[in-house]
């Protein structure tokens, strides 16, 4: 097995630190007294390490500021470029018995697996993080770590935390326990979704887009992808490692894609266009459904059994009778998860259409840069031909525009019907 940052693809510096902060961390493991918990470094106002109150002075083994370890991390890049990756390997560095991410101890492996009693995943299923699953989670992580390193706790989508969340969690970086490091994750394109008093509080990561090489390398080493596959799916997911795999692997991904590579050539008047807009909302919606209805019948399943169902008397009738409550809160967390796919579906699709103007914008610049999808590079050269570069570039902010109104919370279909009659209209 290789070492826990091997899958953390074309993010050399990124790397480099944190193997040196993990190192760190190791050291202050060793130099601390066994009846005694040493003390990180938290972040100053402007990112910068400084001694937490009581640290350097009285605190055996306490790390040097210029070490860089701190009690708090975010890690920020854009879609696909691992930020979640590569907050997982430093957990599993931080848990390392090395100190380095051997990949081969046991806290490697467990925490690689996810079954690490002492790093918690907290990975948004619906539309946000509320403060009740944080404050839950805060406490559980001031407790002392079972294996004698970290208590881990690594947020995905950290941009995500309601307001409420984010104070709760700003409290727990502000005062943090000894032996408790926090690892966010949010996108670099929207640096303004945590609050400013958090990020001040933390030391960022800037992770970038991986090249498409480089992910090509790691599904061949990896997953065993022929070379030829893996460099078509790397270039058509645009550095995406996660869904170059599903691209390369999953027939049903390919054939959404090819779905949505063909809109260009539906959109031949308004109706049409409205055609298209239902088709690419219903495919997202179906896609959603697929991803999630497993997951929800055994939820209820599981709920229901704990309530008593199935059982036979005045007790367990009574029983599911006072469960309404907790069988409502199930159907509103999996009617958010189930919102959050279906909008996570579409921009995949939204995604790879505007690569498809991108490549027509390209081409019509003769810019010497590769295609993003070479099976529909034809195609997109007609296009460019038709549009010029003008009308490529307006249609490429069309796409772009409609992501950006759902993350705003625009309808999803009003958005994408806007969308597909300024395709048309170009």
């Amino acid at each position: 097995m290789p070492d826990v940052f091997a899958d953390l693809v074309g993010q050399d510096e990124a790397v480099a630190e944190l193997r040196r902060a993990a190192g760190a961390a190791a050291a202050v493991l060793r130099a601390g007294a066994a009846d005694r918990s040493p003390a990180l470094v938290t972040a100053g106002p402007a990112g910068a390490a400084e001694a937490a109150p009581e640290a350097c002075d009285t605190e055996p083994g306490a790390l040097d500021p210029s070490t860089g370890m701190t009690h708090a991390w975010i890690f920020t890049g854009p879609p696909g470029s691992g930020r979640s990756v590569a907050a997982r390997a430093f957990a599993a560095a931080l848990q390392c018995t090395y100190g380095t991410g051997c990949g081969e101890c046991p806290g490697c492996h467990t925490t690689m697996g996810g079954t690490n009693a002492d790093v918690r995943m907290v990975v948004p299923e619906g539309l946000s993080i509320g403060v009740g699953e944080m404050r839950a989670l805060v406490l559980r992580a001031a407790s002392t770590p079972s294996g004698g390193r970290w208590q881990v706790v690594v947020i995905e989508d950290a941009d995500r935390l309601t307001e409420a969340a984010g104070n709760a969690l700003l409290k727990a970086i502000e005062e943090p326990p000894p032996r408790t490091v926090f690892l966010l994750c949010a996108p670099s394109t929207h640096p303004d979704d945590i609050s400013v008093t958090i990020r001040s509080r933390c030391r960022v990561v800037p992770l970038r887009q991986p090249p498409a090489a480089a992910v090509a390398e790691v599904l061949v080493r990896r997953d065993g992808i022929a070379p030829d596959v893996a460099q078509w799916a790397a270039a058509a997911a645009q550095g995406h490692v996660g869904r170059a795999r599903r691209l390369a692997r999953d027939p049903e991904a390919r054939k959404r894609r090819e779905a949505v590579l063909a809109v260009p050539r539906r959109l031949t008047g308004v109706g049409a266009a409205f055609d298209a807009a239902s088709a690419l909302i219903e495919a997202a919606e179906a896609e959603a459904e697929a991803s999630v209805s497993e997951a929800d019948a055994t939820e209820r399943a599981a709920l229901e059994t704990a309530l008593g169902a199935g059982g036979t008397g005045r007790g367990a009738a009574g029983a599911m009778r006072g469960a309404a409550g907790q069988l409502k809160e199930l159907e509103k967390r999996q009617k958010s998860r189930a919102t959050r796919a279906q909008r996570d579906a579409l921009d995949r699709a939204l995604v790879d259409l505007a690569g498809f103007y991108r490549d027509a914008l390209t081409m019509a610049l003769r810019a010497p840069v590769d295609p993003v999808h070479t099976d529909t590079a034809a195609l997109a050269g007609a296009g460019a031909q038709k549009w010029d570069a003008e009308g490529s570039l307006r249609r490429l902010e069309a796409v772009l525009a409609c992501r950006a109104a759902i993350e705003a919370n625009v309808k999803p279909r009003i958005a994408v019907e806007a969308m597909m009659l300024a395709l048309w209209k170009g």
